[in-house]
């Protein structure tokens, strides 16, 4: 018995299990013994955080802040879109800067798109391409062509 064990056994509590202390391991005659590959995948880490890797990756995600047009930005983008109005038989082709707003936190970003305007739904506040995109009209930062 080792010197460990001995100490152990002086403990009032252990000393009622000193007559198994000294017993051999037992080994089922029925079960197989476990490899030890997977013995350690028993203790492998695992997801108690679930979700939090996508928390934290979506708070680090960096969104811009819609830039404010000045008056006469406003007055230039509803001058092309007049023209782009008196246009629409001739199906016009336009880049489209526009912000869009971000879905799961504050600010977005800016996209570019190019293509053949449709029409312009000036009661819904939308500019409309033939591939079916649909930019508010609000939104636009800038239209070129």
């Amino acid at each position: 018995m080792g010197k460990e064990t001995r100490r152990f056994m002086n403990n009032k509590n252990i000393s009622r299990y000193s007559d198994m202390i000294d017993l051999p391991h037992h080994v089922s005659v029925t079960h197989p013994r476990m490899p030890v590959q997977d013995r350690a995948a028993q203790f492998a880490p695992f997801a108690a955080l679930t979700g939090h890797y996508e928390a934290v990756k979506e708070t680090a995600r960096v969104t811009d802040e819609r830039i404010e047009l000045d008056d006469s930005c406003k007055v230039e983008i509803d001058r092309k879109l007049r023209e782009i109005q008196e246009q629409l038989g001739m199906e016009p082709v336009v880049s489209v800067t526009y912000f869009v707003p971000d879905e799961k936190k504050a600010g977005g970003s800016y996209e570019t798109v190019r293509g053949c305007v449709k029409k312009i739904d000036e009661y819904e506040g939308y500019l409309i391409l033939d591939d079916g995109v649909r930019i508010q009209i609000e939104e636009i930062m800038e239209i070129d062509g």
